[in-house]
């Protein structure tokens, strides 16, 4: 029998042409992979674009009426029916973005139509590899871009009917710094961008600036990575490149990390680190907490504050320690009175 391309689009054999363009209109919409994440959606949409450019087109569409998918593809006399003269044979291209973009035409973004301008990681921003201007709030700027290896390529069909295959530039890779304030609050960061976009006779481009919005979110542990799919330039001839952000911490003059846990090196006089001391040990919020050392200090002791690190990211009523490590202070040199006087309180081990 093979596919029924009416039922596909939710329409009857009867359907005027503007049904059939409505129909597609909105199951493309609906079952787009930019906006569909759930199962079988991809395969869902590229049923929908098959379906259009048989029933859209009148020849395709009156032979798949008396012969059915088989006919079609194969040919009348192939499959056994009555040929009438016919000999016309056809195949999908298989690209239904190709047929997504003829149909909403070259250059227009239809989900900004209907869906409204979408941020943050994912959405559809891309910007030139030239350096990007931070535009405040909690912006960054600085940033070096770097390309790594190649991505997959995609198919274009000529108005001949032979396929083109498009490469994907590679991506572009560079490092998002975050200060660990930002990473303990959470923060958005927002460049203003330009990159090359086609005009609408999709053979020259012009430069159009951007504003590309990063929601990063307390507890992110460095390395974390944000890719917005496609964003470099359009040419007649490529697919944008990807942009990907690795999150990296900005150096901090009192604390490091180390995943969730914060780690504060304290420096203790040999003294103390032999007779005790009380520490004023600094938050990441800007308190300090008062902590009573009565043991002796050893270069490998530390000491756990519980709760005082950053949110878990996945638990963010939780949060991490604070350690507290110790730099123990050597005199450069002591007297010899000093020396006896240590010789005969210090214990021998």
């Amino acid at each position: 029998m093979g596919k029924d391309y009416y039922k596909i689009l939710g329409i009857t054999k009867g359907a005027s042409d503007e049904q059939i363009k409505k129909a597609y209109r909105k199951q493309a919409l609906k079952y787009h992979p930019d906006k569909n994440k759930s199962k079988g959606a991809e395969e869902r949409f590229k049923e929908i674009s098959e379906a259009y450019e048989v029933l859209s087109d009148k020849k395709r569409r009156d032979i798949y009426d008396k012969y059915g998918e088989e006919g079609l593809k194969r040919g009348p006399q192939q499959n056994g029916y009555p040929n009438g003269g016919e000999t016309f044979t056809w195949s999908y291209h298989g690209d239904p973005n190709a047929t997504f973009e003829s149909f909403f035409g070259p250059g227009q973004s239809p989900f900004d139509m209907f869906f409204g301008q979408q941020n943050g990681p994912g959405s559809r921003m891309s910007f030139n590899m030239g350096e990007p201007m931070d535009i405040g709030g909690d912006g960054f700027g600085g940033m070096n871009f770097g390309q790594f290896g190649g991505q997959p390529g995609h198919t274009t069909t000529s108005r001949g009917g032979s396929i083109h295959k498009k490469k994907q530039d590679p991506a572009i890779h560079h490092d998002l710094k975050v200060s660990l304030e930002d990473i303990y609050r959470g923060c958005t960061k927002k460049m203003k961008i330009s990159r090359k976009v086609l005009n609408p006779d999709r053979k020259t481009t012009r430069i159009e600036d951007k504003v590309l919005e990063i929601q990063v979110k307390p507890g992110w542990k460095e390395g974390t990575r944000i890719t917005f799919p496609k964003e470099g330039d359009q040419t007649p001839n490529n697919v944008p490149a990807d942009i990907v952000f690795t999150l990296k911490d900005k150096p901090h003059p009192v604390f490091t990390r180390e995943g969730s846990n914060l780690i504060f090196k304290a420096k203790v006089s040999l003294r103390d680190a032999l007779v005790g001391t009380s520490l004023q040990v600094p938050t990441i919020e800007g308190r300090t907490v008062q902590i009573p050392i009565t043991d002796v200090i050893k270069p490998t002791t530390k000491k756990r504050i519980s709760g005082e690190g950053l949110p878990f990211p996945k638990q963010l009523g939780r949060r991490g320690d604070l350690l507290i490590t110790f730099d123990i202070g050597f005199p450069e040199h002591i007297s010899k009175s000093t020396k006896e006087i240590l010789g005969d309180c210090l214990p021998r081990y």
